[in-house]
């Protein structure tokens, strides 16, 4: 013990000048001792203005989790580079959960609750035994989805599910449990063994048959993208963190778009929209969530980078996470019904409605064109000085040089003319 307090003497610098803050400071000798403990670990700048954002936040989540055997710390890259190289640091920026020879990259929302979420949930063992049939009430209440397995742990799918139990605990919780323990709770399954996902009040069981149950590449195959689909909610919040993760889901993917204040607060037109979206969902669950994933956004920026234009709000936007190509409607989204969106998506399904973008390399050249133009944009309207200054300096300099580079031969060409017309009358 006295060994380990002199080793963390040595790699912790100092605590945040906030009082309040639980956040450690570490140094290079990190490297060495990250295999002791659990470690939630911000990599800085101290130039990053992303950076300085997720101060605040970090400090909270330091404090949230004070009281566990989780240590909350950050290292600044630019004094320290040798650690960022030895984890791989490609940008600022980087939270990682270290735990022992774990090193997973947190890639959700930078918010508390989720970063908290993230960490207690990565501490745990990747499969939790549930041995009380009050437990179960409790989980419910806590976690809106979580993954079970029903029976004895041998066999190929209870391997197959402790296998993507740990591919997929940052994302959701997985238990285990016997029939005895579920019998007042959730209906028991026909067969010894099941895996079933309890999501928003209702629980569905994994279709394993027999056949799939003695083809280990089979099951694999299909066990994986069952939880990779249904570990997201009937209808939940689209941003640029998670987006890629819908993406690999292989489905349509129906998103409701909304535009936020910094409240979080949206106006009644779009309230109606985006409840009446989620109402289709909500109401017809087993002929759409096949082949549809609900969802919404609270801000049209990445709509309209997806679209590639701009899009008024409420809107509605279909994206085919397969082939890239979206889908709008013809019909202003506000007047429409959910009859119509339904009808609207059955089109989209059968391939009659018609389909914009994709993932060619022409509308990816013309989608960062627009990307482009539109945050020059954004920067013009919220500050046209610095952009003139950001911008025009640059050319600036490029049209002094093309001048010195250009004009300094037309002068040489001028003067030996000169030279020549005077030798000759000479």
């Amino acid at each position: 013990m006295k060994l380990w307090s002199g080793h963390l003497f040595f790699f912790i610098i100092a605590f945040s000048s906030v009082s309040s803050s639980r956040v450690l400071e570490l140094s290079d000798k990190f490297i060495d001792l990250s295999g002791d403990g659990m470690w939630f670990v911000k990599f800085y700048a101290p130039w990053c203005a992303h950076c300085r954002r997720l101060e605040p936040i970090w400090a909270h989540v330091a404090q949230s989790l004070y009281n566990t055997a989780i240590k909350v710390a950050k290292v600044d890259c630019t004094r320290f580079p040798t650690v960022a190289t030895h984890y791989k640091v490609r940008a600022y920026p980087t939270i990682m959960f270290i735990k022992g020879s774990l090193q997973h990259e947190y890639t959700g929302e930078r918010e508390k609750d989720d970063m908290v979420k993230y960490a207690t949930r990565m501490a745990q063992p990747a499969v939790q035994r549930v041995t009380h049939a009050d437990s179960i009430g409790y989980l419910k209440e806590s976690h809106n989805i979580f993954f079970g397995y029903v029976g004895k742990t041998e066999g190929l799918l209870w391997e197959m599910f402790a296998l993507h139990a740990e591919k997929y605990q940052p994302h959701t919780w997985f238990y285990v449990m016997s029939k005895d323990v579920i019998k007042n709770e959730i209906d028991r399954p026909h067969n010894d063994t099941a895996v079933f996902v309890y999501k928003e009040d209702g629980v569905y069981f994994f279709d394993a048959c027999e056949d799939l149950l003695i083809d280990q590449e089979a099951l694999n195959t299909t066990l994986d993208k069952w939880i990779n689909t249904e570990r997201f909610g009937f209808f939940p919040k689209i941003t640029r963190a998670n987006i890629n993760h819908f993406m690999d889901i292989n489905k349509y993917i129906v998103i409701a778009i909304v535009s936020e204040n910094k409240l979080g607060e949206i106006t009644q037109t779009e309230r109606d929209f985006k409840d009446m979206i989620e109402s289709i969902i909500r109401k017809k669950k087993s002929e759409l969530h096949e082949n549809f994933q609900f969802g919404w956004m609270g801000t049209p920026d990445l709509a309209n980078s997806i679209a590639m234009s701009d899009l008024t709000v409420p809107h509605l936007l279909v994206l085919n996470s397969t082939t890239s190509h979206h889908h709008i409607p013809d019909d202003d989204p506000v007047l429409m019904t959910p009859e119509a969106v339904v009808w609207f998506l059955e089109q989209i399904y059968t391939q009659q409605a018609p389909a914009y973008g994709g993932d060619y390399w022409l509308i990816r050249l013309y989608r960062a064109f627009f990307e482009a133009r539109t945050t020059l944009s954004s920067m013009w309207r919220g500050n046209p000085v610095l952009t003139a200054l950001v911008f025009g300096l640059p050319l600036g300099f490029l049209s002094l040089i093309c001048y010195s580079v250009f004009c300094s031969d037309i002068l040489d060409s001028d003067e030996d003319e000169e030279i020549e017309s005077h030798e000759k009358k000479d």
